[in-house]
């Protein structure tokens, strides 16, 4: 495309200073994640690879990583059932694929956010 240039990210990535991408996870698709001053937030588009890929994948991002800990997750969450691995999160917000809301809502009242196009969402 003239004008633009494409590039290709495969392997976890700083795209900008509070920007990464994970990589592309299983081959088969990337999250992203912003480091805020709460924490690191995860937008993932349906969490395909196992999610326990994703988060170890976002936890190195940071100086030193353990300073930014995950701090939340947007996005879809297709047939993830493993909700443990939410329980240090402060923020859970599920759209589109998720196929288990009621349950996160359930087990995380407190945490969750119900998602959706337009939906602002401030940390």
């Amino acid at each position: 495309m003239k004008g633009r240039e494409i590039i290709t990210i495969t392997e976890p990535t700083k795209i900008h200073k509070n920007v990464f991408s994970t990589g592309e996870l299983e081959g088969i698709e990337q999250s992203m994640g912003a480091i805020t001053e709460k924490g690191i937030v995860l937008i993932v588009g349906c969490s395909h690879p196992y999610m326990g890929h994703i988060l170890e994948a976002a936890k190195q991002f940071g100086t030193p990583p353990s300073r930014h800990p995950i701090y939340g997750i947007i996005g879809g969450m297709h047939g993830f059932s493993e909700f443990e691995l939410f329980k240090d999160l402060t923020l859970i917000c599920p759209t589109h694929c998720t196929q288990y809301k009621p349950e996160l809502k359930k087990l995380y009242p407190q945490k969750y956010i119900e998602g959706g196009a337009g939906r602002i969402i401030e940390i």
